[in-house]
C-alpha cells in the first residue's frame, strides 16, 4: 500500500506515558503528604481506567474523567481532596513529561520530509502540544488533533471525520493509522475506514472483534510497512 498521510497516538505509541505518569504521580501524592505506595497506584489506575473508558463510550464527558479521577480515587483510599485542584497540580506535572518510547524519534525523523504527519489523541489539548514540544518532534507534525479540541473521541466517527475534514487534500486510501489502543486507534479506524498499525509491544492477544491491518511490536517495524 502507497501510504502517503500517518496518523499517529501519542501516548504509549511515540510518548512513554507509563513513565511520564509514574513521574507525575509519585511527586504529587508525595508532595500532599500522601507515600505513593503500589495501593495507591493500582487504586488510581483502577478508577482512572474505568472513567476513561466510559469516556471513550461516550457516557461521560472528558471534563468528567479530568476533574473526579483524584476525589474518587483518594476516597477509595479513606481521604478527601478537591479534585479539580488536584487535577491542575498533576496536569503542570504530567506536562513536563516528555520520555519517548525506544526509536521513536528516530523513525519520526527518517519519516519526515517523506510522509504527512499528525497526531490524533484522546488528551489535553495543552497538555499533548506542551510535552511534544519539549520531546522535539512537535515540528514533524503537520497538526495536532485532539479529543478536547474536536468534542468527540477515538473511537467515534465524529473524532475522524473532523480529521478528514480538516487535513487537505485528505484521502483514506493513502492513510495509515498507527497507535497501540484497540479500543481506540484500531476501533476509530475500523470505523472510519481506514487503514491501521497496532503497536502491541507486550504482545496482548488480538480481538475477535477489532481487527488491525497490521500488527508491530515495535516502531522500527513501521518502516517496512510503509516503505521507508
Amino acid at each position: 500500500m502507497n501510504y502517503k498521510i500517518l496518523l499517529f497516538d501519542l501516548d504509549d505509541t511515540l510518548l512513554d506515558f507509563a513513565a511520564n505518569e509514574q513521574y507525575a504521580l509519585k511527586h504529587l501524592f508525595e508532595e500532599s503528604g500522601i507515600t505513593f505506595t503500589k495501593e495507591v497506584f493500582d487504586t488510581y489506575s483502577r478508577v482512572n481506567k474505568d472513567l476513561w473508558a466510559a469516556y471513550e463510550k461516550g457516557e461521560i464527558p472528558l471534563e468528567e474523567v479530568l476533574n473526579t479521577r483524584f476525589s474518587k480515587a483518594l476516597l477509595s483510599l479513606g481521604k478527601e481532596a478537591d479534585g479539580r485542584l488536584w487535577e491542575q497540580n498533576y496536569r503542570e506535572r504530567l506536562g513536563n513529561g516528555h520520555e519517548m518510547l525506544e526509536g521513536a524519534a528516530e523513525l519520526i525523523k527518517r519519516l519526515s520530509g517523506s510522509f504527512r504527519m499528525f497526531i490524533v489523541t484522546n488528551g489535553v489539548t495543552e497538555t499533548q502540544i506542551k510535552r511534544l514540544k519539549q520531546s522535539g518532534l512537535y515540528s514533524y507534525f503537520e497538526d495536532i488533533f485532539t479529543s478536547q479540541a474536536i468534542g468527540y473521541q477515538k473511537p467515534a466517527a465524529e473524532f475522524f471525520d473532523y480529521v478528514k475534514s480538516h487535513v487537505k487534500d485528505f484521502d483514506a486510501e493513502s492513510t495509515l493509522i498507527i497507535g497501540d489502543s484497540l479500543s481506540s486507534d484500531i476501533k476509530g479506524g475500523n470505523l472510519a475506514g481506514i487503514d491501521t498499525c497496532w503497536l502491541n509491544r507486550n504482545s496482548a492477544a488480538p480481538s475477535a472483534d477489532i481487527i488491525s491491518t497490521y500488527s508491530i511490536k515495535n516502531l522500527y517495524e513501521l518502516l517496512d510497512i510503509v516503505g521507508a
